[in-house]
């Protein structure tokens, strides 16, 4: 799916989110990689399950063409500084629900990207009739479950020892979920 595009300013930082498009591939593919490698509280290490050009290519198209799926970019003078997808389950027991994963590289953290990734997301879910978004995130990422929760999601369960991080230990994944509140069902 697509959306319209969509302008913010936070803290003097102007930037767009926008439907990713096939002219993109490229830099997400530099932009996945240095955002692996800037923080931990990812699935991936730097150079993990790498997806070069063509790869996002073929994901940017299929999510185009899908009514289940979502791949959002966040631009800055031109720049891809961030990037949300969502993934949606074409079987009918899972088909009201996607899941939701974000990166934002580092040097822009603190601007509300993240948030207006999801925020974007969210609106688009609710609007196509997806009742329910999940996501994962790592235990010791206070800010990202402070930022979940207050919009709306709430923790369905704990992957125990799930990550083992560069310092030798084992951390929690805490699974989260937000059901669009319709008054139904």
């Amino acid at each position: 799916m697509k959306i319209n595009n969509q302008q913010f300013s936070v803290n003097g930082l102007t930037y767009t989110i926008r439907s990713a498009i096939k002219e993109d591939a490229k830099d997400l593919s530099e932009i996945r990689l240095q955002i692996d490698g800037e923080t931990e509280n990812l699935d991936r290490e730097k150079g993990e399950s790498y997806i070069d050009a063509q790869g996002f290519e073929h994901l940017i198209k299929t999510d185009t063409e899908s009514e289940k799926n979502l791949f959002l970019v966040a631009v800055v003078h031109d720049r891809i500084v961030g990037f949300s997808r969502c993934e949606g389950n074409f079987l009918k027991r899972f088909a009201h629900k996607v899941e939701f994963g974000v990166g934002v590289l580092k040097d822009y953290w603190g601007f509300g990207i993240g948030k207006n990734l999801l925020k974007e997301s969210m609106a688009w879910a609710d609007s196509t009739g997806i009742k329910k978004i999940t996501l994962n995130v790592l235990e010791t990422n206070e800010k990202a479950i402070n930022l979940y929760e207050k919009l709306g999601f709430e923790t369905e369960g704990i992957l125990k020892k799930d990550k083992l991080l560069s310092d030798g230990n084992y951390y929690n994944t805490i699974v989260m979920g937000r059901w669009l509140n319709d008054g139904a069902n």
